[in-house]
């Protein structure tokens, strides 16, 4: 799953982290709360979405790795972040990606799977809409709008 370089980063947040890995693109919801405005609440938290019931956080915009720093370093070139580290979430703004599942259709609501993705069947909290439909490669423009 992979992001192209041509978005709009209209909103963004970077106060959560995330303890699982993961890749550029997909949707993240809340896993506990934090409290208050700090910006380094430990207990500030996201993972991949994974039910259809849950609270939309953002669309992740790090890759979110594990490795063994010891040996090698982030390829911070590539938007890499280490497990556990703050992540970059967009709020609002457009992307064009294939993370997306189904066959969606320009001006549709965007919604997201239990798995992570962005689709056009309801079944979710709606996160946006879609731009365009999938092209050759599986890449759709999508509106991310979490409010």
């Amino acid at each position: 799953m992979a992001l192209k370089p041509d978005r709009v980063e209209h909103l963004t947040d970077l106060s959560f982290f995330m303890d699982e890995i993961a890749t550029r693109g997909q949707i993240v919801t809340h896993s506990s709360n934090g409290s208050g405005a700090s910006m380094d609440d430990a207990n500030a938290k996201v993972i991949k979405a994974t039910g259809t019931s849950d609270d939309p956080a953002g669309l992740l915009l790090n890759d979110v790795v594990n490795l063994d720093l010891t040996r090698q370093h982030i390829n911070f070139a590539k938007d890499e972040v280490q497990k556990g580290g703050k992540v970059l979430l967009l709020r609002r703004g457009t992307v064009v990606t294939d993370n997306v599942a189904g066959t969606p259709a320009a001006g549709a609501k965007a919604y997201f799977t239990s798995d992570a993705k962005i689709t056009s069947a309801a079944g979710s909290a709606q996160i946006g809409r879609f731009l365009s439909a999938e092209d050759a490669d599986g890449y759709a423009k999508v509106e991310i709008n979490i409010v």
